[in-house]
């Protein structure tokens, strides 16, 4: 985050928050002309007047409204069930190009880096929040801000006092007001999910594709499953292990490696209807899949397996590691 084509996201617990951890680094990004959106969990018991002061100082302008010279905010619907998409939302009307965090709460921290992740855009996290020992941060010098930042604070008279360079909490305590901000860097990670084309026709090739795999898994795994090997007075069902492994191993992989259920739901149906077919008595009255307890597992196993797979969540990496990356 450098100059005044950014658009930055701060997501932060509630009002004060903005100025006491992120403060410098909005007035600056603000002085380069930069577009800020400050995302609050919650606005908790804060006065609206001392919003409206504390963005004022931050944004180098009046207030008017909730928009002061590209800065706003906004906080997160009460309650909310699904934080990263709240997010993934704010990051998309604003057309953001960074987020930076300065909450400690786990679940918004990990959402929010979720969110950037899903944008393909980084996360900064203030060590402030997040732990930072052994780690390499990103030092940011604010010095010509700091003015901005302690009017900010002191706009927030029900939550703190300022004297001087300090912050005097409630309960006595003092804060140094510092001209450094520090934060790790979270880069979007290598995407390791293969996007599906969003057309008819390649949605359609694919579960063609999809559906072939699982009929081929279910034929070479009902030849397979009867199979075993002695050992002394052991007798290994090595057959039946390789082909539930290899039939478990292919849905699982497909839910993991694409975004499209219908692949593997087409599958599944390959696999599930391959050996149900192949279950059925013959007309000339073979059977290739008897009754026992390798027959009942070959086809249970992989119906259990099939409806866990089709119905698993896309899973969001949760990453926060230290990169030299700089927010200048």
């Amino acid at each position: 985050m450098s100059g005044g084509d950014e658009r930055v996201v701060f997501v932060l617990a509630e009002p004060g928050d903005e100025s006491l951890v992120t403060g410098g680094s909005i007035a600056r990004l603000r002085s380069a002309g930069a577009d800020v959106r400050v995302l609050y969990r919650s606005v908790g018991t804060a006065v609206p007047g001392e919003i409206d002061a504390a963005f004022a100082a931050l944004g180098g302008g009046d207030g008017n409204g909730r928009e002061w010279h590209g800065i706003d905010w906004r906080s997160l619907p009460a309650a909310s069930a699904d934080p990263v998409a709240d997010l993934s939302s704010v990051l998309s009307e604003h057309r953001a190009s960074a987020v930076v965090i300065g909450t400690g709460d786990e679940v918004l921290q990990g959402a929010a880096i979720d969110a950037a992740a899903d944008h393909g855009i980084p996360a900064y996290v203030s060590t402030r929040v997040t732990g930072a020992a052994g780690a390499r941060v990103s030092a940011i010098d604010v010095s010509a801000q700091v003015e901005q930042k302690l009017l900010a604070l002191a706009a927030y008279r029900s939550r703190w006092t300022v004297k001087g360079t300090a912050l005097v909490r409630d309960d006595g305590s003092l804060l140094a007001v510092t001209g450094t901000e520090s934060y790790l860097r979270v880069d979007p990670p290598a995407s390791s999910t293969i996007d599906v084309a969003p057309t008819v026709t390649g949605r359609v090739t694919a579960a063609v594709a999809g559906m072939l795999a699982g009929i081929a898994f279910g034929l070479l795994g009902t030849i397979a499953h009867q199979s075993t090997i002695a050992v002394g007075a052991v007798t290994i069902p090595v057959g039946l292990i390789l082909a539930v492994t290899g039939a478990s191993a292919l849905l699982i992989a497909l839910r993991m490696l694409l975004a499209d259920r219908l692949v593997v739901l087409a599958a599944a149906v390959g696999l599930l209807g391959t050996i149900f077919l192949l279950s059925l008595q013959s007309s000339g009255g073979s059977v290739l899949i008897p009754q026992g307890v390798p027959g009942t597992v070959w086809t249970i196993v992989p119906a259990l397996v099939a409806a866990v797979a089709v119905a698993w969540p896309r899973l969001h990496a949760h990453r926060l590691q230290a990169h030299g990356g700089q927010l200048q």
